[in-house]
């Protein structure tokens, strides 16, 4: 799976605003090269956290993925504690079950740093797991669509459509 069938995969879905910061849009150079995607039917970038993340690069607190590999990418999907379990055999706070080494590419597992929030994360999606990115990046849509209808319902001004 490439860096831009992600991206156009997610943009085909329903309510979905892709954030692509580039030099000289006024984002942080660090965001650069990255991509947000958030539930957003209205195309105003909510208040929320974005539902799946792609970054390029490494951050200073996130280096595990050796994400300074020549076209290295990694797939960040808000996936729900009940796939997070299901994926990588453990709750956010228990102890892990063995899974695939971190940065091993083309492995879903839980995210080097968000892992507590139920985050998971693919280096260099491919063969193995370009159905499980899909699956995920989809449940993660759901979920970020019903929490938005949820806070539309109870007066907080998210989104609604």
């Amino acid at each position: 799976m490439e860096m831009n069938d992600i991206i156009e995969h997610v943009r085909a879905m329903d309510g979905v605003l892709v954030l692509e910061p580039r030099e000289g849009d006024g984002t942080p150079e660090i965001a650069w090269g990255d991509v947000f995607f958030y539930y957003a039917p209205d195309g105003a970038v909510p208040r929320s956290q974005p539902f799946a993340t792609v970054v390029t690069k490494d951050y200073p607190d996130d280096t595990s993925s050796r994400l300074d590999r020549p076209g290295a990418f990694r797939v960040n999907v808000a996936a729900g504690a009940d796939e997070f379990r299901r994926w990588t055999g453990h709750g956010p706070e228990e102890p892990p079950a063995p899974q695939a080494a971190p940065g091993a590419d083309d492995a879903v597992a839980a995210h080097p740093v968000y892992a507590g929030l139920n985050w998971l994360a693919v280096v260099n999606p491919g063969p193995r797991t370009a159905e499980a990115v899909k699956e995920l990046l989809a449940v993660a849509h759901d979920r970020a669509r019903e929490r938005s209808r949820r806070r539309a319902r109870s007066g907080g001004g998210a989104h609604e459509r």
